[in-house]
């Protein structure tokens, strides 16, 4: 009797499975913000420069991601001063890696007052960022 047997591998594909979705949950990461939603040119992704994001809540509260992935605990708020000195860690860390210009971008929820996204980018100037992108999501078509 030549045949293969599969149980071994259903055994396998079923072990896998469960895994992926125990972990796929786990990869999405980030805050919560609603953004605004604008018309606006999508930025082409660097893979070898990622990009420092920085998200300000609905409550103000400040959270950093760099290069989408998790160097640092974005899913915590960062007080004011340790935000400017983790940036300008970032840059000078983008820096040595022969990286000067790594792009600094703000993620503001739609409902958060103006002056925290204004003092936010006011602290990043401070830590040394000479340009600050603003992301946004497009607009929902009407039908």
């Amino acid at each position: 009797m030549a045949e293969i047997n599969v149980v071994p591998y259903i055994d396998v594909m079923l072990v896998l499975l469960i895994i992926f979705m125990i972990t796929a949950p786990l990869l999405s990461q980030g805050v919560d913000v609603e953004l605004p939603r604008l018309t606006s040119e999508p930025m082409v992704p660097e893979p070898d420069n990622p990009p420092v994001v920085i998200s300000v809540d609905r409550d103000g509260n400040y959270y950093i991601a760099f290069g989408g992935d998790t160097l640092m605990d974005q899913e915590k708020p960062v007080p004011a001063q340790v935000l400017v000195n983790r940036v300008a860690a970032l840059l000078k860390y983008a820096a040595e890696q022969n990286r000067p210009k790594t792009r600094v971008f703000v993620k503001g929820d739609k409902n958060v007052s103006y002056g925290h996204v204004v003092t936010l980018m006011s602290m990043l100037q401070n830590a040394g960022v000479e340009g600050v992108g603003l992301i946004t999501e497009p607009p929902v078509e009407q039908q």
